[in-house]
């Protein structure tokens, strides 16, 4: 359903139920007031334990209550409890997620697992009528996606996804400007994604490098910044095509390991990671390693790999703009560089992260009118995880006293629309076809997610 049709017929729902901070929709629903939200989080790792699960609680503690976690490792989940210092929330394995449910009876579920299994925990936590917060990617294939607004629409709960890059201290500007309507009708946008050696290689010694488990990085990673273009253009993708392979990594070289820490080329090898230098790592993963065989350390010559490392795609939305994206994950330096063409002028954006000439750069803004009319302007960096944005969108979804002034909030619908033009972009490089996204998903036409 097309998002102006989709916002004629349901604009007073969601007027009604998208704005509401979640302890105020929680307490609503129950009768009950100054009551704090019960959280149980299913996925222990690094996203789960410290974003979802420390940070939130030492951040929101006044309005938040961890009540259970849930990992398919027991050792993990047990660490995790630690490490979050989560009091007298239980502990559950991934096969017990149903008894956690029935036990700790939480109002909100957060999901940070393993990208493929989203939406098994999604899904299931709504049919056991509890709404859901997940992180991005909300899915990593189609028939997911379907999966998740068939049973949102069914029970009528609701799913909130981490896009936690809507609140980085550029993307509320952006989107001021662009609502402003000092561009015009938005022609075009360009996207440029730059992953520096270390941040890039970080992806393919994880599960993030095998398509199986992460959709991709068209998924996992771009889900991000496709999410923000959507955003920001206030528009739905119609069509994708892209162009992407392995080129650096994976089979790319001529030895590999198993991982780091048991591999003979550690003196030949430029991405030789010491995992044993975090005690954090140790404690999660290292020491965990029997209970499920994952390696955190895994080899980025792994020939499983097939997840891509340079990818560029491109997207025709309904108003017409045409979205260029490229992502390249192994230069020497990092950070974006995203440009809005409108009829009236132009807008450049550039993110500098971990460059080599220039730390800490703040955040640079150029609106041309034309060849003799310009403006630039800086906004700093926020600080904190993800440059501010992990506590925002925390924020955003737990203070009661917030407003959404921006609708930075996403909903399952804003999640699969990212995930899809990922998930179109993957099929379109294994096929060499164009993907209409209409051809992927059907959504309800009284559905209001």
């Amino acid at each position: 359903m097309k998002r102006r049709k989709f916002i004629a017929n349901s604009s007073k729902v969601v007027a009604a139920s998208t704005v509401l901070p979640l302890n105020a929709m929680a307490n609503n629903a129950a009768g009950k007031s100054n009551q704090k939200v019960k959280v149980a989080l299913v996925g222990t790792g690094s996203r789960g334990s410290e974003t979802w699960g420390k940070s939130l609680l030492d951040g929101f503690g006044d309005w938040v209550e961890m009540v259970g976690l849930c990992d398919i490792n027991p050792k993990r989940v047990e660490y995790a409890k630690k490490y979050m210092n989560a009091g007298s929330a239980k502990t559950y394995v991934a096969k017990d997620f149903d008894l956690m449910i029935k036990e700790t009876a939480p109002d909100v579920v957060v999901v940070t697992t393993t990208d493929r299994f989203h939406v098994d925990y999604t899904v299931r936590a709504m049919e056991l009528g509890v709404d859901v917060i997940s992180e991005k990617p909300i899915a990593t294939e189609a028939e997911q996606c379907q999966r998740i607004l068939d049973t949102e629409y069914k029970t009528g709960k609701k799913v909130t996804v981490g896009f936690n890059m809507r609140f980085m201290n550029m993307s509320p500007e952006i989107k001021r400007v662009m609502e402003s309507g000092e561009l015009g009708k938005i022609i075009s946008v360009d996207f440029q994604e730059y992953l520096d050696l270390d941040h890039g290689s970080s992806y393919f010694r994880r599960w993030h490098g095998k398509n199986k488990y992460s959709g991709s990085l068209l998924v996992h990673k771009a889900s991000h910044h496709f999410d923000l273009v959507n955003w920001y253009l206030d528009a739905d993708p119609v069509e994708v095509q892209a162009m992407g392979k392995v080129a650096f990594y994976g089979k790319n070289n001529s030895f590999r390991g198993r991982n780091c820490r048991n591999c003979a080329f550690t003196d030949r090898c430029d991405f030789y990671w010491d995992i044993t230098k975090s005690q954090r790592n140790m404690d999660l993963y290292v020491k965990c390693e029997d209970a499920d065989g994952y390696y955190r350390d895994g080899c980025v010559w792994d020939n499983d790999i097939d997840s891509f490392d340079v990818s560029t795609t491109q997207v025709v939305y309904d108003n017409g703009t045409i979205l260029t994206y490229t992502q390249n994950t192994n230069l020497a330096y990092e950070g974006q560089y995203i440009c809005f063409t409108g009829e009236k002028g132009r807008m450049d954006v550039r993110l500098y992260n971990r460059q080599p000439w220039e730390v800490d750069a703040p955040i640079e803004i150029r609106i041309s009118k034309d060849t003799e009319t310009t403006k630039v302007y800086t906004i700093e960096n926020g600080k904190g995880g993800h440059g501010g944005a992990d506590h925002k969108v925390k924020d955003l979804i737990f203070n009661p006293e917030k407003k959404d002034n921006l609708r930075q909030r996403a909903g399952s619908r804003a999640g699969v629309m990212a995930s899809l033009i990922g998930i179109a972009a993957r099929q379109s490089i294994e096929t060499g076809k164009k993907v209409v996204i209409d051809d992927l998903i059907k959504f309800h036409t009284t559905w209001q997610g």
